[in-house]
């Protein structure tokens, strides 16, 4: 149970049943809240209640309630007047209906209270209805009075506890009208999808993990002042533009959500690695290509043939002959393997069958060998 102070006792009508509670705040408010100064000295500010007849200060015991009429005429209302209200729901809270939740708007949702159990008579009613409720998985409707006026209200159950929520009375919410776009636009199915695939990417939350930025950032600024030292910057906010293209904006949204969550980082790098991959492996294929075309130009049956391009025939040539009169090995191994006869030939015959046979004299030399 909670340690406060009760803000109202009563009962809760259930048929027959009558439950003893006492009725608890179930939310507080954070927010931090400022004092009205004199700018010049600092000094407070403070209202007083002062009594327009005697023209002076007058204490809390002294002021009470009065109904102003529509000719100014004041009259005075008091304490025992609004305890004896001819309302059944004067310091009870009575249960009109069941109903399922989904039922209740929640625009009409007001205040909320915790309904603690009043003494030990209450244990084994507030009990029953807590768990019809449960079963029954639906809400009650019920009437109350609170703060001098009649109120409407639904009790649901939370954890082990049965709360009440101030309900606005219907008349009380005002319907959207004028308020939807005016003009008749439609949503294509491929925008639907875009939008759906945005909601499941961003998912779900705890609400335990959302907190008040804007009251640590007043914290901050507080905490500074009274040090002397000059409040945080605010931070730039984000550059916003017209939005041209909804679809594209949507798939903007979609890959910024999935940045944010760590997915698609994986994709993207690998996307990147391929890319990289590809990049390398095309221009290791194109190397050889262009190496090729530059040491070996097309001459075949002298088509093409260029003066740049027999100048390099003719130096190939002479560089030939030159390694080759320097050694003898590599032609001799060859001759070795493709023919015994060659063997026997002498290393000088070897250097002038290498310098000046072509090779179609040296398929008539093997014929005749063989």
């Amino acid at each position: 149970m909670l340690h406060v102070r009760s803000i109202w006792n009563g009962a809760i009508s259930f048929g027959l049943v009558s439950i003893p509670i006492k009725l608890v705040n179930a939310t507080e408010s954070h927010s931090i809240s400022f004092r009205q100064i004199h700018t010049e000295d600092g000094g407070r500010i403070r209202y007083r209640k002062v009594c327009e007849l005697e023209d002076r200060e007058v204490t809390q015991s002294e002021i009470g309630k009065g109904y102003e009429d529509a000719d100014g005429t004041i009259i005075p209302i008091t304490d025992d007047d609004l305890a004896h209200l001819p309302l059944p729901t004067a310091k009870t809270i009575e249960i009109v209906a069941f109903v399922p939740a989904d039922r209740i708007d929640p625009l009409q949702m007001d205040a909320a209270y915790y309904l603690g159990a009043g003494g030990v008579p209450a244990a084994k009613p507030y009990t029953l209805l807590r768990e019809a409720l449960k079963r029954s998985q639906k809400v009650a409707i019920a009437k109350y009075a609170l703060r001098g006026r009649e109120r409407l209200g639904m009790l649901r159950v939370v954890g082990d506890a049965i709360a009440l929520h101030g309900l606005l009375w219907p008349d009380e919410v005002r319907a959207p009208e004028g308020l939807a776009p005016d003009t008749n636009v439609t949503v294509n199915d491929k925008e639907l999808d875009l939008a759906d695939a945005l909601m499941d990417t961003l998912g779900e939350i705890d609400l335990e993990d959302l907190h008040d930025e804007y009251r640590e950032a007043l914290e901050e600024v507080v905490a500074a002042k009274a040090a002397g030292e000059v409040p945080p910057e605010a931070p730039e906010p984000a550059k916003g533009g017209k939005v041209l293209d909804l679809m594209a904006a949507l798939e903007k949204s979609v890959r910024a959500a999935k940045e944010s969550r760590g997915e698609g980082t994986a994709d993207k790098a690998a996307g990147e690695s391929a890319d990289e991959s590809a990049k390398e492996s095309a221009e290791v294929r194109r190397l050889p290509a262009r190496k090729s075309a530059r040491t070996t130009p097309k001459q075949e049956g002298g088509k093409k043939s260029t003066a740049s391009g027999a100048k390099k025939t003719a130096a190939k040539k002479t560089t030939a002959s030159a390694s080759t009169k320097k050694s003898t090995v590599k032609p001799t191994a060859r001759s070795t393997a493709k023919s015994p006869a060659k063997s026997t030939k002498s290393a000088q015959g070897t250097k002038k069958t290498a310098a000046k046979k072509t090779p179609a004299k040296k398929t008539a030399a093997r014929k005749r060998t063989a």
